[in-house]
């Protein structure tokens, strides 16, 4: 089973384009990009967990029956009787979310004891950026991630998130560093790359063992050792890329789980070039949906070719 650890929150999309300011009516949906990536697994058949935290309130049993419905499984996911349930209010222009995220959260107060789970027990641990934004979650997910290293493959999708750290950007970059270090597989946007680049970070530096670099619509690029493979995009008419990249991490776990790639991590070309052209597609469509919980499933998926991983 694949866990992935962090967020889950209520997604509030505007219902029309523009500045947040001048937003009449939103719909509620459920997101956080762990949760995204839990969810895009189930829809493409993988067994997963998420392990985070909601409020003991109306929106956090909304998402635990959400998850529940999904088919992830719930049973790592604790209330909190002291912070609420995690919102971020979306706006969409030219289908392009942007983000106010509200602090002081449930997801943030994850304490060790929330989880009781043996870790070493997972197929996989993925993760996100975002609990180490605050305390205790930040304490709680690297403890957890020192202790899977070596036993466990362990995936990281960079997804920064810089309103979290105005004035901590320091501090970001040396946990965003440690991250990278522990981490087996790699999914990071070529927008995170450059900004990465430009505070003095070589990813050339860090043992990965796959590194997917995201483009949008001009694809995907996937390295494994000396391996480079550029993977074009699919073309669609996107109504709203939230959670696209979430998307396609999904079905890039999904395609090392099907392909039992997982615990050797070892790659031909042609390997990765059908994982990049699984992942593009499935992102891809994604987006042609609202909301991040847009991952089609796996009898959907039968329309727009063959992949000989896939059952």
């Amino acid at each position: 089973m694949i866990f992935s650890i962090g967020e889950v929150l209520i997604d509030f999309i505007a219902k029309e384009e523009g500045a947040l300011k001048d937003v009449i009516e939103f719909e509620k949906h459920p997101g956080g990009a762990p949760a995204n990536v839990s969810v895009g697994l189930a829809r493409l058949g993988v067994k997963c967990a998420l392990i985070s935290k909601v409020g003991a309130d109306s929106f956090g049993e909304f998402l635990i029956n959400a998850l529940e419905r999904e088919g992830v499984e719930i049973k790592y996911i604790s209330q909190d009787i002291e912070k609420h349930t995690g919102i971020v209010f979306v706006q969409l222009i030219g289908a392009k979310p942007e983000f106010i995220l509200y602090d002081g959260v449930a997801y943030f107060n994850m304490k060790l004891e929330d989880i009781m789970v043996d870790i070493e027990s997972a197929t996989l641990i993925h993760f996100g950026s975002v609990l180490f934004a605050r305390e205790p979650s930040r304490s709680t997910l690297f403890e957890i991630l020192n202790k899977a290293k070596g036993k466990v493959p362990i995936s990281y999708d960079v997804n920064i998130r810089l309103d979290l750290w105005k004035g901590k950007e320091d501090a970001m970059f040396k946990d965003i560093e440690h991250a990278l270090k522990l981490a087996d597989i790699v999914k990071i946007g070529d927008e995170e790359v450059e900004y990465l680049q430009k505070n003095g970070f070589n990813l050339n530096d860090f043992d990965f063992k796959l590194i997917a670099i995201t483009k949008g619509a001009k694809g995907s690029t996937i390295i494994h050792r000396e391996i480079k493979v550029e993977v074009p995009s699919y073309k669609v008419k996107p109504t709203d890329t939230t959670g696209a990249g979430d998307a396609y991490m999904a079905a890039l776990l999904a395609s090392l789980s099907y392909m039992n790639k997982l615990k050797t991590l070892e790659f031909s070309k042609n390997e990765l070039e059908e994982i990049g052209r699984f992942s593009n597609l499935v992102a891809a469509l994604s987006t042609t949906k609202r909301g991040a919980w847009s991952v089609p499933t796996l009898e959907e998926l039968k329309h727009y070719g063959k992949f000989q991983f896939l059952p």
